[in-house]
C-alpha cells in the first residue's frame, strides 16, 4: 500500500490505532506516523480512549471501520484475548494481547512487549539465549517478558513476586511455560534471601519487570543493595522514567552492564509495526526522532 505523498490522507487511507485508558501521553501515534511518512506506507495511527466498560464496543468499531489493527494498553491487555478468534502462543500463555491483526473480520491477538524485552537486549550486543535469568515481577510486563523468554530459549528464569492478585494468575503462566516450552521456570517469593541470591549469582541477566522505581517514587529499589549483583552481569530494569533507576544505580555500582526500558518500547511497536504492515519499521530514524538517541 504504497503512495507518493506521505504527507497527506488518501480515500484509501488504513486505520490502525492504540485503545486505552489514558493514552494521550502515548509516543507509539508518533513512532509508527513516522515510520509511515518514511516508507511512504497509506496509514493513519490514532489513539482511542476506551477502558474495561468500553472496550468491547470500541473493537467492533475498529473491525467495523476495516482497521488493520490495534494495539492495547491498559488496561485492556487481559481483557482482549476474550474477543480475539485466534491467540499466538505467546498471549495464550501470558493470558494478554498487545496487539491485534485484523484480516477481513478475523481477529488474531499476540503480545510484542517480550518480544520488545528481547530485541532491545539482542540490540545492544547481548545473548542471553541458553543461560538463566532472575526476573522480578509477576504482573502483565514481567509475564510477557518471561513467555517471550522462555519461548526464545532462554535456559531457565527465577520469578520473583510477592503474593499480590498477580500471583495465582503467576502460577498459571509459569506451570503452562514448564510444559509448553524447553525453559525450566520457578516462581518464588522474598522470604529465602540466601536462594534469591544464589539465583542471581547464576544469572546472566537480571531484571526488573516491576513499576518499583519508577518516577515520582525514585528512591524505591526492589533490592536493598549492590552486594546482590555480579559483576559483569547485565541488569535491565523496564522503567525509563528516570532514565537510571535506582535498581540501575546499584548495579552500576557492581560493575553491572545496564540497560532501561526505553528500546522494549521501540522493539514491541516495531514488531506490530511488521505484523500489519509486512514491514520492518525503521528503528533507527526512529530512535533519532522519537527517542533522542
Amino acid at each position: 500500500m504504497e503512495f507518493v505523498n506521505s504527507e497527506y490522507i488518501s480515500g484509501h487511507t488504513g486505520l490502525l490505532g492504540l485503545l486505552g485508558s489514558p493514552v494521550k501521553h502515548s509516543v507509539s501515534p508518533m513512532m509508527h506516523n513516522l515510520s509511515f511518512r518514511i516508507l511512504g506506507l497509506d496509514y493513519v495511527y490514532l489513539c482511542f480512549e476506551a477502558d474495561e466498560s468500553t472496550l468491547k464496543k470500541t473493537v467492533d468499531s475498529m473491525v467495523t471501520l476495516n482497521a488493520r489493527g490495534f494495539n492495547l494498553t491498559m488496561p485492556n491487555k487481559n481483557l482482549m484475548p476474550q474477543f480475539c478468534d485466534e491467540l499466538s502462543l505467546a498471549s495464550q500463555i501470558s493470558g494478554a494481547v498487545n496487539t491485534v491483526i485484523n484480516d477481513n473480520g478475523v481477529l488474531t491477538g499476540t503480545t510484542t512487549d517480550g518480544i520488545g524485552f528481547m530485541r532491545s537486549v539482542e540490540s545492544e550486543g547481548y545473548d542471553i539465549l541458553g543461560k538463566k535469568m532472575t526476573l522480578f515481577g509477576t504482573g502483565g510486563v514481567a509475564t510477557a517478558m518471561a513467555t517471550q523468554a522462555a519461548i526464545d530459549g532462554v535456559s531457565e528464569i527465577a520469578i520473583y513476586g510477592i503474593k499480590d492478585k498477580f500471583y495465582d494468575r503467576a502460577i498459571k503462566v509459569v506451570n503452562d511455560l514448564n510444559e509448553r516450552t524447553e525453559c525450566k521456570v520457578s516462581l518464588n517469593t522474598y522470604d529465602d534471601d540466601n536462594k534469591l541470591r544464589n539465583d542471581i549469582k547464576e544469572s546472566a541477566v537480571v531484571a526488573n519487570g516491576t513499576s518499583v522505581g519508577m518516577a515520582p517514587n525514585t528512591d524505591a529499589c526492589i533490592l536493598s543493595d549492590s552486594s546482590y549483583f555480579e559483576k559483569d552481569q547485565l541488569v535491565y530494569d523496564v522503567i525509563y522514567n528516570p532514565r537510571e533507576t535506582k535498581f540501575l544505580k546499584l548495579a552500576k555500582d557492581a560493575g553491572c552492564n545496564t540497560l532501561n526500558g526505553m528500546y522494549m518500547l521501540l522493539y514491541q511497536g516495531a514488531r506490530s509495526f511488521e505484523l500489519w504492515t509486512g514491514r520492518e519499521m525503521p528503528v533507527d530514524e526512529v530512535k533519532k526522532a522519537c527517542f533522542n538517541a
